[in-house]
């Protein structure tokens, strides 16, 4: 897993640096201000120099074990200490440590007296004594203009203003030193800039009545650095510098697949679903079901123990959970469960910074598997279209380097063309599904279909999207030579094919019937033709046996009559021997 935005990144070989602890900004500089050499930060007034200085002093003292200093020439101890308490800096608390030392110098130019030539020794001599009372690495003066306001004489002010900057470097502390805005120059003098090694510009812009604040890197002496104008946030745990670059195509893809939550979808997404820290848009037109498709989302990753941030810009809580319990989703008790977390707000309440670095926060806090966006479309109303591409690109940077699955519902124009977004991230989404409208035999139903998923086999057929209390079922629809249909004309059609199927079916009873009836008819001709066959044989058989019998008892009297032949032929022998014997008759 990549790196959290705001550690720091190991420092170039060359110049030393001093992390300065602010979120964003010792990436910018790769490693933070130049060490032992005096940093000039400048803008007009209400940008945050102030506040810059004092958390590079309190980071410095609580995360790198450096001892820091301010004098200030415009707020006292007390002003000082309550300006930045809001923040979570317990300025009394390090001072009493030895953290820290604040030294308040009154320069009222009222007061002041030119009577012979000015020099700024007495102000080294306390300097020095600030320094020395608890070893300070680091120092901030806040501001040169109060320190130079009284004096009238450019050619002592520019000698004394180089003298200040040298001996800062001869003294080894990292300086941070605060000047106002001039007009056409970085500061009221033009000079300061010239003597520093490191330039920071902070300015506010207001757009469409939203303030946003912005940090550029001006100037830094041997080494390379960020030069591109940074938005930066003042928030309750100090400032957040947000790189408008991306953090860079470094982060580790994931093989594990996470269901939706939806068993046809899943089968629409390759048969397992989307993979793990992908980002997922689903777009369509107004009513088209985005907001519950992403709830089923959300359900499917709570029932599996795993933590959802969700974002709404157009839904109270309540009414998201109110809403989805009419289509079968309790979200209730996730919330209660703490497996879910909603945030929500208007778009216009912040600028588009202060909503990124909200995410950024959030997602640290609380540590999320999933987070929705819902919808993206609405940052339109406080940037332009480059403004909240480039808003959005940092944050699926970032949700992707803490493989995190990132979830954007995207509100089309009825008017556009729906294979598009309005805020131009298509290209930055692994998974895109389309919900939308289809029109037909006077209703309109919806529809959804994969318009991409990279990586995976996903369908490419339209499928019905029914919402009902059941929840989210995804139909077929009918497509045929009459085209695509849905809702009733679905109905009607599939009710047709089934009534065309049921006298397909009884045809093909009655004609089974009817060939069984043959069957039969054939079978009974068959056992009758089989029947007198059997007779015939049988009679036939006892013909056969009659004729034997007959030819038996036939052979049997011929026999008895060649006995009764030979016996009377044997007879007649007999008689005539005798008479030959007995003389003749």
């Amino acid at each position: 897993m990549s790196q959290p935005v705001n550690e720091t990144p190991p420092a170039p070989r060359g110049i030393e640096k001093a992390p300065t602890g602010i979120r964003g900004f010792d990436e910018i500089t790769q490693g933070g201000l130049p060490r032992g050499r005096p940093t000039l930060v400048c803008g007009s007034a209400g940008c945050g120099k102030t506040l810059f200085g004092l958390e590079f002093l309190v980071r410095g003292a609580t995360q790198f074990d450096e001892p820091g200093a301010i004098v200030s020439f415009e707020e006292n101890i007390e002003e000082l200490t309550q300006n930045v308490a809001s923040l979570g800096f317990d300025l009394d608390e390090l001072v009493a440590q030895k953290k820290l030392v604040i030294d308040y110098v009154h320069v009222e130019r009222s007061e002041i007296e030119e009577t012979g030539e000015y020099d700024l020794d007495g102000l080294f001599v306390r300097l020095a004594y600030t320094i020395d009372s608890i070893g300070a690495k680091r120092i901030v003066l806040d501001t040169l203009e109060a320190l130079f306001a009284a004096l009238p004489n450019e050619g002592i002010l520019r000698a004394e203003l180089r003298r200040l900057f040298r001996w800062l470097k001869d003294r080894g502390v990292t300086a941070v030193i605060t000047g106002e805005r001039g007009d056409g120059a970085l500061t009221r003098r033009g000079l300061e800039e010239y003597v520093s090694d490191c330039v920071i510009l902070l300015e506010q812009r207001v757009r469409e009545r939203v303030a946003t604040r912005y940090l550029r890197v001006v100037k830094y002496r041997g080494t390379s650095h960020g030069t591109n104008e940074y938005p930066f946030l003042v928030q309750e745990d100090g400032i957040s510098v947000l790189p408008v670059t991306s953090l860079g195509l470094t982060h580790v893809a994931s093989d594990e697949r996470i269901s939706t939550g939806i068993p046809r979808l899943d089968a629409m997404l390759g048969g397992k679903g989307l993979y793990r820290g992908s980002s997922v848009l689903l777009s369509g037109t107004a009513g088209t079901g985005k907001t519950s498709l992403s709830a089923y989302l959300v359900a499917a990753a709570c029932k599996r123990g795993e933590r959802v941030l969700y974002f709404a810009f157009e839904e109270s809580q309540s009414q998201i959970i109110r809403n989805m319990r009419s289509i079968g989703v309790d979200l209730k008790p996730y919330v209660d469960g703490g497996l879910l977390r909603y945030q929500t707000a208007r778009p216009t309440l912040f600028g588009l910074e202060m909503h990124l670095a909200t995410i950024h926060r959030q997602v640290d806090e609380f540590g999320p598997s999933m987070v929705v966006v819902d919808p993206i479309t609405n940052f339109m109303a406080i940037g332009s279209e480059l403004e909240v591409s480039s808003m959005l690109m940092r944050l699926i940077d970032f949700l992707k380097s803490r493989l995190i699955t990132g979830v954007f519902t995207s509100l089309t124009g009825g008017g556009n063309a729906l294979e598009r977004t309005d805020v131009g991230v298509s290209s930055l989404m692994d998974t895109w599904l389309l919900v939308r409208f289809l029109e037909g035999n006077g209703e309109r139903n919806r529809g959804l279909y994969v318009l991409k998923s990279r990586g995976m086999q996903h369908s490419n057929q339209v499928r019905e999207y029914v919402l009902s209390e059941r929840g989210i079922e995804l139909l077929d629809v009918y497509a045929g030579s009459s085209g695509v249909l849905t809702g009733a004309a679905r109905l009607a059609q599939e009710a047709k094919e089934r009534a065309e199927a049921q006298l397909r079916l009884q045809e093909m009873e009655r004609k089974q019937r009817e060939l069984e009836r043959k069957r039969a008819l054939l079978e009974a001709q068959i056992a009758a033709m089989r029947a007198q066959f059997e007779a015939e044989e049988a009679e036939m058989t006892t013909t056969s046996r009659e004729h034997a019998q007959f030819e038996k008892e036939l052979s049997r009297d011929r026999e008895d009559l060649a006995r009764a032949r030979h016996a009377d032929a044997a007879r007649d022998t007999t008689h005539v021997h005798v008479n030959l014997n007995g003389g003749a008759e």
